[in-house]
């Protein structure tokens, strides 16, 4: 078939005013570009956002406007590839830096984007989701799936940062995003990750089954850290040393579009990752690592992000001869398996 298709100017403009008079568009001028050949078009740009440079604005931002002011102080870590201005890290992610300072309350919502938190630096805070007091160190993920109430509160006496990882470019464009303001939540018993600690055991069901539809809301680095480096020395030739954030009861990814791991680079170890069609975010928790991607390459210290478009393969090389690295990393795998488009190359 020729891939010379007509053009929009090659109709007579009488015709042209007329399909616009309906509401009609001819498909045949703009088919290559919704369904080009082999590879879909991509806006999403290999992206760089160094922490060093980042955090003292983010500080900034903090003597700028009070908490009163912002309600979540987040700079938002947009793509230019999708327009600054859309707040788009990818077609369905969205990532920001949010700082929380000493004495500060973020109150009380809830919103149709499913969110995560993976706490860049400091101690004291907390976010409290349905309830349930999540602490934040660095390194822990703490989720706030679709609809649950979550605030967050500093008790501590240095600047807490973390980047949130949100679905909301997905959520947006399905014009389905909105949030609700709650009242300050009454903090039950108990929490996700002290009932599942451990690989292997469970509780019993027929004694304890849990009525929450995400059992587990704070995954800590200290558990995900050693079962990294506990899968390292079980298996030492394993080249892909990477766990997947679940829902320990079903085994499904943690939420439902976007997926999250952490993965851990041996000493000197450079590891390709195949093409595949979701993009993906890295953010370096510690170590130093390259990331490299089409013709560029990132070079992460502790607390960089960057992501990579979809449909590319990239390399991460940990410059360390001596010492691990460990990465985390969110991409859209869930929503492209959901969709039937998931594909590797």
């Amino acid at each position: 078939m020729s891939q010379e298709l007509g053009r929009l100017e090659d109709l007579p403009q009488d015709y042209r005013d007329d399909l616009k008079a309906l509401n009609l568009v001819p498909l045949w001028p703009s088919l290559r570009a919704v369904l080009p050949p082999r590879v879909p078009t991509r806006a999403t740009l290999a992206t760089h956002w160094p922490y060093a440079s980042l955090k003292p604005l983010l500080l900034k931002a903090g003597e700028l406007t009070p908490i009163e002011k912002a309600e979540r102080r987040v700079l938002v870590l947009a793509n230019p590839g999708h327009g600054l201005e859309n707040m788009k890290a990818s077609p369905a992610m969205y990532l920001g830096m949010q700082l929380l300072l000493p004495g500060e309350w973020a109150p009380s919502h809830r919103h149709t984007p499913n969110a995560v938190r993976m706490i860049v630096e400091g101690e004291g805070a907390y976010t409290t989701v349905d309830g349930e007091k999540c602490p934040m160190s660095r390194g822990d993920l703490i989720l706030t799936p679709t609809g649950l109430w979550h605030e967050h509160g500093h008790d501590g006496k240095d600047p807490v940062v973390w980047l949130d990882v949100l679905d909301l470019p997905l959520v947006y464009y399905m014009e389905a995003s909105y949030h609700v303001d709650g009242a300050r939540q009454t903090v039950k018993q108990g929490s996700g990750d002290r009932a599942w600690t451990r690989a292997g055991v469970v509780p019993t069901t027929m004694f304890h089954r849990s009525d929450k539809r995400y059992p587990m809301l704070r995954y800590p680095w200290v558990d995900t850290r050693a079962a990294l480096v506990a899968m390292a020395a079980n298996e030492p030739d394993l080249d892909c040393v990477q766990v997947t954030y679940v829902n320990p009861e079903t085994g499904d990814d943690a939420e439902n579009i976007l997926g999250f791991y952490a993965l851990m680079l041996k000493p000197g170890q450079t590891l390709s990752l195949p093409a595949r069609s979701p993009s993906q975010v890295f953010h370096l928790i510690e170590g130093a690592v390259d990331v490299a991607v089409l013709d560029k390459t990132f070079p992460l210290v502790e607390a960089d992000t960057c992501c990579t478009p979809g449909y590319e393969a990239v390399t991460l090389k940990n410059r360390s001869a001596e010492e691990p690295a460990f990465v985390f990393i969110a991409d859209e795998s869930p929503l492209h398996r959901k969709l039937g488009v998931y594909e590797t190359r």
